[in-house]
């Protein structure tokens, strides 16, 4: 089973400006996962870290003040995590 950080080593594409894939926190790597990755990408990462505790992450990113998710993107993943999670 990979770590979350050996998940995001192997999909550079995701965070592109990053210099140091390792500093990289879980919530960081959500974040990016659900903004830029590909469904694969998306049910890879819950397949690691198990789709509840993506979505108490995502949740906790959404309820603050300034958020980086595409509105479509907060859009499907609150329909999304009310149904599967």
């Amino acid at each position: 089973m990979l770590t979350p950080q050996e998940f995001i080593k192997q999909r550079p594409y995701l965070v592109w400006y990053a210099k140091d894939l390792n500093k990289l926190n879980d919530e960081s790597i959500v974040e990016h996962t659900l903004n830029y990755g590909t469904w694969d990408d998306v049910r890879e990462l819950f397949s690691i870290l198990s789709v509840k505790k993506v979505a108490a992450i995502f949740s906790e990113q959404i309820s603050r003040k300034r958020i980086n998710y595409d509105p479509k993107i907060v859009n499907y993943f609150k329909l999304y995590f009310s149904r599967y999670a």
